[in-house]
């Protein structure tokens, strides 16, 4: 059984979705409604407001509702669709931890790299400001919450919404375009988004999106997409810090640059070669063969011999 097969091992009813979906998703929906009928004006001074609240508990309350949210879905997904949670991770018998760490250390290393190569070229606008007491605060926060924001994310998008689409559609490509394109739709309210620009910013997010709904639907898992995103995002909140993003921390290093981004070098250079770049890696790493059934193939039910729903 695929990934997307995993969802036949629980309770598929219509409903049984939309109760989930609505629950667990309801911070992302409020989000992007509040942006949508909002004044600029209105969110910029919600923005400024934050901004008084000390960096480190302004981190936390972002954080937080993510853990609790993770742990609702996984309540709903173990007791309203009776699935292991196991089933929504993997296709596996167990979760790969190794997979989890190896695409946690490709991305740190891509980033600290290209960071520090960026550094030493022109940090006419990066200042250094790392205090240790600080510092020291803001990763035990973020070791301990970033997992479960990530998490909530790719449970949500690249697992639960990805398996029970996949299911009702009866194809792998729709649920992999869906959940990239409400991938990205998800973080519209951030405040870079407005700061750069709607359009530029949703290229950027659908395309990290796509990027690990390839992973996950190549690898059958989420192992990948949760060791990238966690990488990817503890950096974001420890190495460099600016006052026009959505996390504001206490970081290493300030960006005092205005916001701006090339769309060329910034933008369309990750998601265009970069992010080709890592699945090529990977692919090799973990000899991913059939692309094209195991991103544009059909979705059908597996033998009843071949599962179970849990009692």
């Amino acid at each position: 059984m695929n990934y997307i097969q995993q969802a036949y091992k629980g309770q598929r009813e219509l409903w049984m979705f939309i109760l989930t979906t609505f629950l667990v998703a309801g911070i992302f929906i409020a989000n992007f409604v509040f942006y949508l009928i909002s004044d600029p004006a209105d969110l910029d001074a919600a923005m400024d407001m934050m901004k008084t609240w000390p960096s480190i508990i302004s981190l936390i309350v972002n954080l937080l509702p993510f853990a609790f949210l993770l742990g609702l879905l996984f309540i709903l997904v173990k007791y309203i669709h009776q699935r292991s949670i196991l089933s929504l991770t993997t296709a596996r018998s167990k979760v790969d931890f190794k997979r989890i760490l190896f695409s946690f250390s490709m991305v740190c290393i891509f980033t600290l790299v290209s960071f520090f190569i960026g550094y030493s070229i022109d940090s006419s606008e990066i200042v250094f400001q790392f205090n240790l007491g600080k510092f020291a605060l803001l990763f035990f926060v973020s070791i301990i919450l970033f997992p479960f924001q990530i998490g909530l994310e790719e449970y949500l998008f690249r697992g639960y919404l990805m398996q029970h689409i996949g299911v009702l559609v009866k194809n792998k490509w729709f649920p992999l375009i869906i959940t990239s394109v409400l991938f990205g739709i998800a973080h519209s309210a951030n405040p870079e988004v407005g700061a750069i620009g709607f359009w530029e910013m949703m290229i950027f997010y659908v395309g990290t999106g796509l990027l690990l709904g390839i992973m996950t639907l190549m690898d059958d898992g989420l192992e990948l997409a949760l060791g990238f995103h966690l990488g990817n995002n503890l950096l974001a909140s420890l190495l460099v810090t600016a006052d026009w993003t959505a996390l504001q921390t206490d970081a290493v290093f300030k960006s005092t640059a205005a916001p701006s981004m090339n769309v060329v070098s910034e933008i369309l250079m990750p998601v265009l070669v970069v992010y080709p770049i890592m699945l090529l890696i990977l692919s090799k790493r973990y000899g991913w063969k059939n692309w094209s059934d195991r991103l544009f193939g059909k979705v059908t039910e597996p033998p009843k011999e071949d599962y179970k729903i849990i009692e």
